[in-house]
């Protein structure tokens, strides 16, 4: 996205900040405006009033949506065909039977949340979502009290993987930066996340989905939800169907970290092509085709049946799509606009302690322009002369890491595209997905602060 120069001081800027997004819940909640025509409509106002050239509103705009697709659209749609081949086929139903054989029904929403925080060390937020959303769905069905009590500690765990532990991309950069070393980060980083998880994402999880009960949707069946197929597919072949882009993506995670340490050389063709095998969604598109032959073709399905299959996963989802992209180029606006610099500039000298400014810096980028692992590197990089002359080193370096991590991963508000991809997929309205969604990312940043602050003063 071009880099346009702010216009006006960061008072004026949160003003045009706030107004905005007190205009666009207006419209949705109380005029019932549909969130992908509001989205875009608040992005251009926006972008008016913030001083952003009209010659280049239309440009960052499209940039913004564009490159929030770019992440989105490939992951969405591959797992959304990924789990339709699962649930027609019965293997989400057998697997969830067997989850629920092995765990019992009260201890479902555990063994979920373990299986995601397993699956969420190599793998994205969003892909790993939509992947495990089949299985979370069928239990839902099946066991009843509504969608949120498996929902919640599912996405819980996706989260705070996701935010605190390398190698994903946001904790990586940020430790790069302030010279912290990625091995301990993964220690402390994991150290952080379980408890912040069992707290926030099982705790509250299911509290807060015994007191929202919301229905299974039908969004990754096509439709109405299909009988049970007479002869499903054994649990460990769902299992290793569901590993098999994970695994493939924790090569590529692995080869990138080798890089970084030095280990592995970054021009070799080899090495570029596995990383490509292993990016997240060729990793998707690999898993969709063995699983089109192993529980399709080699099942005795045709290729027109498996084809049609396929073809009604893509139309429920395209709204999440666009509304996801939508709220990403409404936070791409906001970027632009210079309210993220200008907040965080007006708190890097205000004279606190590292450990805390870092955490209110990284806080303030993510309410101003919604993205976690945008915040956290920025925040970073604001905070990184400061570190280098306080000396600090091991502990608590990864824990200043951790703590700028939750930082970011706080108050999570319509212009995180992450926000509507949970509440289309979940069926949330707005109002609903603050209640459950926003409290339980900041529940996560709080506790993963309190931790971290621990560690570091332990250290």
């Amino acid at each position: 996205m071009q880099n346009i120069e702010p216009t006006m001081g960061a008072g004026p800027l949160l003003v045009i900040a706030a107004g905005a997004i007190a205009l666009l819940l207006v419209l949705i909640i109380r005029f019932n405006v549909h969130a992908f025509i509001a989205l875009i409509l608040v992005s251009l106002v926006t972008a008016l009033v913030a001083g952003i050239p009209a010659a280049d509103i239309v440009t960052t705009m499209t940039q913004a949506f564009g490159s929030t697709l770019g992440g989105v659209a490939l992951l969405v749609a591959l797992g959304a065909m990924l789990g339709r081949l699962l649930e027609i086929s019965g293997g989400a139903q057998a697997l969830a039977n067997a989850l629920v054989a092995r765990f019992g029904e009260r201890r479902a929403p555990l063994a979920l949340g373990i299986a995601s925080l397993i699956f969420g060390f190599p793998i994205f937020f969003d892909a790993g979502l939509v992947v495990m959303l089949p299985v979370v769905f069928t239990i839902a069905r099946r066991l009843g009290g509504g969608l949120l009590i498996y929902g919640m500690p599912v996405a819980a765990a996706f989260s705070v993987m996701h935010v605190f532990v390398p190698p994903h991309p946001g904790p990586v950069a940020a430790a790069e930066l302030l010279g912290a070393d990625v091995g301990l980060l993964i220690v402390i980083g994991l150290v952080v996340a379980i408890p912040v998880w069992i707290l926030a994402g099982q705790l509250f999880g299911v509290w807060i989905g015994r007191k929202i009960i919301l229905p299974v949707p039908d969004i990754l069946s096509g439709g109405p939800q299909v009988e049970d197929a007479s002869t499903p597919p054994r649990p460990s072949t769902v299992v290793l169907l569901l590993l098999l882009p994970l695994l493939l993506i924790f090569v590529n995670t692995g080869l990138d970290y080798a890089r970084v340490a030095g280990w592995v050389n970054a021009d070799a063709q080899w090495y570029g092509l596995a990383r490509t095998l292993g990016s997240t969604p060729v990793a998707l598109l690999i898993a969709v085709l063995v699983a089109a032959y192993v529980i399709g073709v080699r099942r005795g399905r045709s290729t027109k049946s498996i084809e049609g299959i396929l073809e009604s996963a893509l139309g429920p989802v395209c709204s999440i799509i666009l509304i996801t992209g939508a709220g990403g180029m409404f936070g791409g606006v906001l970027r632009a606009s210079g309210i993220g610099d200008a907040l965080a500039g007006a708190l890097d000298g205000i004279g606190m302690p590292i450990f805390v400014a870092g955490f209110i810096i990284a806080t303030a980028l993510r309410v101003a322009q919604g993205s976690a692992t945008v915040a956290l590197i920025t925040a970073a990089g604001l905070v990184q002369p400061a570190v280098v002359a306080a000396g600090y080193d091991g502990v608590q370096l990864a824990s200043l890491v951790v703590a700028l991590a939750a930082g970011s991963v706080m108050l999570s508000h319509v212009n995180d595209s992450g926000f509507w991809l949970v509440s289309r997929f979940f069926g949330m309205d707005v109002k609903t997905t603050f209640r459950t969604w926003t409290v339980m990312q900041t529940l996560v940043g709080l506790l993963g602060f309190a931790i971290a602050g621990a560690l570091f003063a332990m250290a």
